[in-house]
């Protein structure tokens, strides 16, 4: 049984104002709106914030973090072409709102937090929400191999360059969405695997994200 927030019928007339906002923006993916229209996203931001929990921007969770702007994480997801029961990797669970999402579109969900207090916090707030995922603190951007190969890995911070072992924890078939560029803006790319050996790439719209910390990402 999920948690009262979901009913709240304050909340859930914002939810509804904020999927008109970014399918206004070009966000088509059905199952994508219905999950932004039924995640409570006031739930993952400080209380001092719930007035602009439904807003189309993103917020400060602590740490230097943000929780992305929900057109964002819209983008992303439904770059994924996200399948009930996929199994997908998050890089960066941050507020854990993108893993929610992913769950409620019926995602095997695993993800990576470089910050110990925000992995707890997000863990501890995801269980309480009724969402089952597995998550775990350390380098995201060397993914997690115990679980790989994935369908879609999403990387919710802007990289300096793809990371190798991404790309190859992938299944033939699968997709990595990932910001890459420079620490002011990044390219949206989505690279999917089409071989043992072979991938292709597209490149979206600019972004702008806080910077993807570790070993194959940005230095401390």
């Amino acid at each position: 049984m999920k948690h009262p927030s979901f009913t709240d019928p304050l909340f859930r007339g914002k939810r509804i104002g904020l999927v008109n906002t970014i399918k206004e923006k070009g966000i088509q993916d059905p199952e994508v709106l219905r999950a932004v229209g039924t995640v409570p996203r006031h739930m993952f931001i400080d209380t001092a914030l719930f007035a602009r929990a439904y807003e189309d921007t993103a917020l400060p969770i602590g740490m230097k973090q943000t929780i992305s702007q929900p057109y964002t994480v819209a983008r992303q997801t439904e770059l994924l072409q996200v399948q009930k029961g996929d199994k997908i990797l998050e890089v960066g669970t941050g507020s854990g709102y993108q893993a929610a999402i992913l769950c409620e579109m019926g995602a095997s969900v695993h993800s990576v937090e470089r910050h110990d207090d925000l992995y707890q916090h997000a863990r501890t707030l995801l269980h309480d929400l009724g969402y089952r995922m597995r998550s775990k603190c350390g380098d995201g951007t060397e993914g997690w191999s115990a679980y790989s190969p994935y369908d879609s890995i999403v990387v919710t911070a802007g990289a300096p360059v793809v990371p190798e072992a991404l790309v190859r924890q992938l299944k033939i078939g699968g997709r990595l969405v990932i910001p890459v560029g420079d620490a002011k803006v990044q390219k949206m790319l989505r690279i999917t695997r089409t071989g043992e050996h072979d991938f292709s790439e597209e490149e979206f719209s600019d972004f702008q994200f806080v910077p993807l910390i570790g070993k194959e990402g940005w230095k401390p």
